[in-house]
């Protein structure tokens, strides 16, 4: 009683129980449901999203992820405009997409990790978590083993560049590139000397000198 089907469409698919779970019961459909939880804070402790999914046929596309939504969503409305907070799991696509989404909202942008994660593809049953730490950073497990770690600051865009180019910006008309220019004005001092060896009027030759290997 505690999930509730969202009826924001009409072909929306249908979760069935099994197994102390829920299964999806019909192929290429959308699905959509949720449940509620109290607000809370993870400001210096870990947050912790951990689920199981067993994909029981071998499927070409679909995807297994699950989203955090703020508490403002009303169930029965959710949709996959619907804005949420972290979307975490696996999605699968044909050959090319098997890779595990974290996405972190952020100021409006959902944001997508830019570390290349791999999920499985056979049809065994298999824990996914998301670990995110106060320090910024995440780590996510597949079946209780690490399979890779980050920061949100270097493996997500949410920070904007401090520089960037402006496409408008040109080089003024007296630009110009080599590194160095001869100064028309600048003449040699009175000392300047131009012998490159200058002989040491007190040089000696030492005892041991053979004039014929030199």
């Amino acid at each position: 009683d505690r999930w509730v089907t969202s009826t924001s469409k009409d072909d929306l698919g249908k979760f069935v129980a099994e197994d102390g779970g829920i299964k999806t019961s019909e192929d290429a459909k959308f699905y959509a449901v949720s449940t509620s939880f109290e607000k809370f804070s993870n400001k210096g402790k870990d947050l912790v999203i951990s689920f199981r999914i067993a994909h029981k046929q071998n499927i070409d596309c679909g995807g297994g992820y699950v989203k955090v939504f703020p508490s403002s969503l009303e169930p029965a409305n959710m949709e996959g405009e619907s804005p949420y907070n972290i979307m975490f799991g696996p999605d699968i696509c044909g050959p090319g997409t098997r890779k595990v989404h974290v996405i972190f909202a952020y100021k409006g942008e959902n944001y997508l990790t830019k570390k290349a994660i791999t999920c499985k593809t056979d049809e065994d049953s298999h824990l996914y978590t998301l670990i995110v730490k106060p320090d910024n950073t995440f780590e996510v497990q597949i079946d209780g083993e690490t399979d890779s770690t980050g920061s949100l600051k270097d493996d997500f865009d949410m920070l904007k560049p401090k520089e960037i180019n402006n496409p408008e910006s040109s080089k003024p008309e007296d630009w110009v590139d080599e590194t160095m220019i001869d100064d028309p004005e600048d003449v040699k001092p009175d000392d300047w000397v131009t012998v490159t060896h200058i002989t040491d009027p007190e040089a000696e030759k030492p005892e041991d000198w053979d004039d014929e290997m030199d």
